[in-house]
């Protein structure tokens, strides 16, 4: 046997021997981070019965906030969806706070250092130790190239991967075991949203995912002509799966009206550059930001709009959104026919759908479907009670006909509710849904195919 193939199978006996061992330590930290979890509900919930008892929703949160990333973002999937969970719940998980203790710099250096096989200070000219942000799944450091390019540096917390995959593991597994409890829940699919929280949270900690995500929406907005938005252009060289360099932008949110006119005398002119950009991403794009709080979502010191943090997105068939529209519309008509169509276009179902059928059901609620407003439905911050309870209706009729909405169902609706938080910060007077300058679908009639960029 010659010496090559000695050292070749030496080699791959210690590869297979390092596999081995982060499986144990995987499987380790999984079985650690299972009975961690049942100890802080277990304790949480003996203490609740035992004590003083505070409100349900509120201990639920707290419980939530104690668990860690993946229940914080749970947490704040509940606060987004007014249409699917109870109004003292959708309020208090309003307060669910993705704020962590920052990491000490020391594991920033170690984790930049260990995914870009470099020494810091060979990679950039100077990392800012204090970083600007700090949740649960990342934290981010301002810092600056060796050609003088301001950057940001999102870098990835340790084990988080692993926690959320074992976090959504023992909640997938709990879910089917209450589903075959009690059938009657399995209509509502809780495992099936479950997965679908579980892939949406694993592509936020893919940072190659987030930088093509990057590229792509600034390719839409060069091949739609858009000059008045930007995102962040990634550093491609000192980008990994745990690490994403970037370019840094210098704005204010568009929440702050007094700065904000500091930059432009048309706060509101602003806003509609956001929308219709969104508006356009949603029919153009591959994808649409899903996560447009004020964070994310700044006016930048040369006048343009700029988005950031594309590590939460959604996709959305064409015709779903037109079916999201179409529901709007018929709702505010008093359409139940065509609410009944549209429900069908925007679910998921594996059967198909009698219109017919969902329409008579729907029409048990034909008087208070009248007196809804239908840019109400997504303005859900206003606490309607009745519009809450509507949906939640309108929600359990459709799981009775085999219709389970989507999770982008529930991203759309959270992002209408940033941007009515924006409305009636910067322009109380606009109406999103009849002002003729937010241009809901007008970009379609410029493209010459009907075919979303890629």
């Amino acid at each position: 046997m010659s010496k090559d193939t000695i050292v070749n199978e030496m080699r791959a006996n210690l590869a297979r021997e390092r596999e081995g061992l982060a499986l144990v330590r995987n499987t380790a930290r999984g079985a650690f981070r299972v009975f961690e979890t049942v100890g802080v509900v277990g304790r949480q919930g003996l203490g609740w019965l035992m004590g003083d008892r505070e409100a349900l929703p509120r201990h639920l949160r707290r419980t939530f906030e104690s668990l860690g990333a993946t229940y914080i973002k749970l947490g704040q999937f509940i606060a987004s969806s007014p249409s699917l969970f109870p109004e003292e719940y959708v309020s208090e998980f309003q307060k669910c706070l993705d704020r962590t203790p920052p990491l000490p710099f020391h594991y920033i250096r170690e984790t930049v250092e260990a995914e870009l096989g470099a020494p810091l200070d060979t990679l950039y000219e100077w990392v800012d130790p204090k970083p600007l942000a700090s949740a649960s799944i990342a934290q981010v450091h301002a810092a600056r190239l060796k050609n003088g390019a301001d950057v940001v540096i999102k870098v990835q917390r340790p084990g988080v991967r692993q926690v959320l995959l074992t976090d959504f593991n023992f909640l997938y597994a709990s879910a089917r075991l209450v589903e075959s409890l009690a059938p009657g829940l399995s209509r509502s699919a809780l495992s099936g949203v479950i997965e679908e929280l579980q892939a949406g949270m694993l592509e936020e900690c893919d940072f190659l995912q987030e930088a093509r995500n990057l590229d792509a929406f600034n390719r839409f907005l060069a091949e739609t002509g858009n000059v008045a938005a930007v995102a962040p252009r990634p550093v491609a060289s000192h980008t990994t799966k745990r690490v994403l360099t970037m370019e840094r932008f210098h704005g204010v949110p568009l929440t702050d009206l007094q700065v904000l006119r500091r930059y432009t005398d048309d706060p509101a002119g602003t806003l509609i550059t956001a929308l219709n950009t969104w508006f356009s991403s949603l029919m153009v794009c591959d994808f649409f930001h899903a996560d447009v709080h004020a964070g994310n979502l700044m006016l930048l010191e040369d006048g343009r709009v700029g988005f950031i943090d594309f590590g939460m997105v959604g996709r959305i068939r064409p015709e779903a959104w037109q079916g999201m529209m179409a529901f709007f519309e018929a709702i505010g008509s008093g359409d139940v026919p065509a609410m009944a169509r549209a429900m069908a276009m925007v679910g998921m179902t594996s059967e198909e759908v009698d219109v017919d059928a969902l329409a008579r059901d729907i029409s048990a609620l034909q008087d208070r479907l009248t007196d809804v407003d239908a840019s109400a439905l997504v303005q859900a911050d206003r606490n309607d009670r009745e519009v809450n309870q509507l949906l939640t209706d309108l929600v359990r009729i459709g799981e009775g006909h085999g219709i389970r909405f989507p999770r982008e169902f529930a991203l759309l609706l959270k992002q209408f509710l940033y941007f009515d938080r924006y409305v009636q910060a910067l322009a109380p007077e606009l109406d999103m849904f009849s002002d003729q300058r937010v241009d809901l679908f007008g970009t379609l009639d410029q493209l010459p195919g009907d075919e979303p960029l890629h």
